[in-house]
């Protein structure tokens, strides 16, 4: 009787401890005043209404997301990432299918969300200036961004091809509405890195990630840069001397994703459906300024109109803005990615 009994408290032990170490995900993100808004707004909030323990990383994007899945050593359960990284990915093999089953998307605006990316947040890349530097009368278009006689001064660009090339057409007379017709070729996609080698003597820094370009702005490191709308609203909270306008930006989403071989699939994906609520959504732009993809968040009451009216996805933002191309990013990152390094090492 004895024996019986303490196997059945081993077994009630193990079967306790299984379920609690399932009841866990490790999230990457891009650390910066970006993580750690998402911590507040979502990931905190979240893990104590569901009692799913997260466990924070940083990373670097989904090259270590590959890493991990070509080496059968997956730790990952959510990444933070780029909409045409993460449709990249997909496509590539790299991500979980989402299961829209657990996950509400029912009141999501349409195009921000897919087979493989749960859209977290809208964003812009935009260019940012230096008010020491240039006052309020900085660039208006990429075109003067990229008039070093008009604006002279440093300059800092992305080192890597997403959201790099779109300016690059713009600033050499394309309209908005033709980028990605004119991209949608070698020849195209030559045409805008032969315009940002034009920019590269007075590019003094090649930035990697939202911290890094927000930091160019507090230090005042550089002039002007392209960079996260709400990276400089927050460098800017910090006292750093910068402005930037939605004029010609990039209309993007961040989108969550599940690395393929997650160890906790099915913890991750009630755990996107948590963040996904509306209640969740509506905190975010109170840390930073990113609007949600949940409509129903404006319904919440968390978001004023004032608030409400310096977010990427406000109506009258959203009319200067070019939506990504995530068929394009799909189809050609790839391509684009080796002759965009190959510009930056010669």
């Amino acid at each position: 009787m004895k024996l019986n009994i303490a196997i059945g408290v081993a077994a009630s032990l193990l079967a306790t401890t299984v379920i609690a170490h399932a009841d866990e995900v490790t999230i990457a993100s891009w650390g910066g005043s970006y993580q750690a808004a998402q911590s507040k707004a979502l990931f905190e909030p979240a893990s104590k209404a569901t009692g799913i323990t997260v466990k924070q990383e940083t990373y670097s994007g989904m090259s270590d997301v590959k890493l991990q899945v070509d080496s059968g050593q997956v730790t990952f359960d959510i990444v933070a990432s780029g909409s045409g990284s993460a449709a990249h990915a997909g496509a590539d093999g790299l991500l979980e299918p989402l299961d829209y089953k657990v996950i509400d998307v029912s009141h999501f605006y349409p195009t921000t969300y897919s087979k493989y990316c749960l859209g977290g947040d809208v964003f812009s890349t935009v260019f940012a200036w230096n008010t020491k530097t240039y006052g309020d009368n900085g660039p208006k278009t990429w075109a003067d961004f990229w008039d070093v006689k008009k604006f002279p001064g440093k300059r800092a660009y992305r080192n890597g091809v997403a959201g790099a090339l779109e300016p690059a057409l713009m600033a050499d007379g394309v309209k908005p509405e033709d980028v990605y017709k004119v991209l949608d070729s070698k020849e195209g996609i030559k045409r805008a890195i032969d315009k940002i080698r034009e920019l590269k003597p007075y590019i003094s820094v090649w930035w990697s990630s939202g911290a890094q370009h927000a930091q160019l702005m507090k230090d005042g490191e550089v002039d002007m840069t392209t960079g996260w709308n709400g990276r400089f609203d927050n460098a800017k909270a910090d006292g750093a001397k910068v402005a930037y306008t939605f004029n010609q930006a990039l209309l993007d989403y961040d989108c969550f994703a599940v690395p393929k071989g997650a160890p906790h699939k099915d913890a991750a994906m009630k755990f996107l459906a948590e963040i996904s609520k509306p209640e969740y959504q509506a905190e975010l732009p109170k840390y930073i300024t990113y609007g949600p993809t949940n409509k129903d968040a404006y319904a919440t009451g968390a978001i004023s109109p004032e608030m409400a009216a310096t977010l990427p996805s406000a109506p009258e933002n959203v009319a200067k803005q070019l939506p990504i191309s995530l068929e394009w990013y799909t189809k050609w990152e790839a391509t684009a990615s080796e002759m965009y390094q190959e510009m930056m090492t010669e």
